[in-house]
């Protein structure tokens, strides 16, 4: 016959298991508006995105090249996080039907260096602009300091020790500097 552990049994039903007492309540509702509120802003594209038989993978490699050009295939698979393997597929469905091209490095032949190319860009835009639209929606209604509220917010959701590598890439891109994750 099996030992019963009778301090087990003494445990309410209530009470967290062991380990468990010390972690707050999760914020339900802060997790699940913020996977709804994603499936809502990348939903726009996808829509787009089928017309042309692409996915979610290839809007993100397209994003980030078309904000980055020159970008280095080493720095885009930092970025993403996913395996070269993964982004080999994407990338060479993206340039065989001319949305990116790959271009040598000056200095080392070895690199292969990402640039949108208009067709690409032009691509890239339309779905920045559905995504900016329901950004735009939603900080209307938020109200004066809604953007600055919702930036600091989502970087405070960063990981602390990329936190600055994100934000270099932002501030780059958005000054046309070559991309260094």
């Amino acid at each position: 016959m099996a030992d019963i552990n009778s301090s087990a049994l003494k445990r309410s039903a209530d009470s967290p298991p062991p380990g468990r007492e010390s972690q707050p309540e999760p914020l339900w509702d802060i997790i699940e508006l913020l996977f709804f509120a994603y499936r809502d802003f990348v939903g726009d594209p996808d829509e787009v995105l089928r017309e042309f038989g692409f996915g979610r993978a290839h809007h993100r490699v397209l994003h980030f090249v078309n904000r980055n050009p020159a970008m280095k295939v080493a720095s885009l698979l930092d970025i993403l996080k996913i395996t070269k393997q993964s982004l080999g597929r994407v990338l060479k469905q993206l340039v065989d039907e001319g949305y990116i091209v790959q271009k040598e490095g000056a200095s080392d032949r070895r690199q292969r260096l990402l640039y949108a190319t208009p067709k690409g860009e032009a691509l890239a835009l339309k779905l920045a602009g559905l995504q900016t639209d329901r950004i735009m929606r939603a900080l209307e209604e938020l109200g004066p300091g809604g953007r600055q509220s919702a930036r600091r917010f989502l970087i405070a959701m960063l990981n602390a020790e990329g936190r600055k590598d994100v934000l270099r890439l932002i501030e780059n891109a958005e000054h046309g500097q070559p991309s260094r994750p």
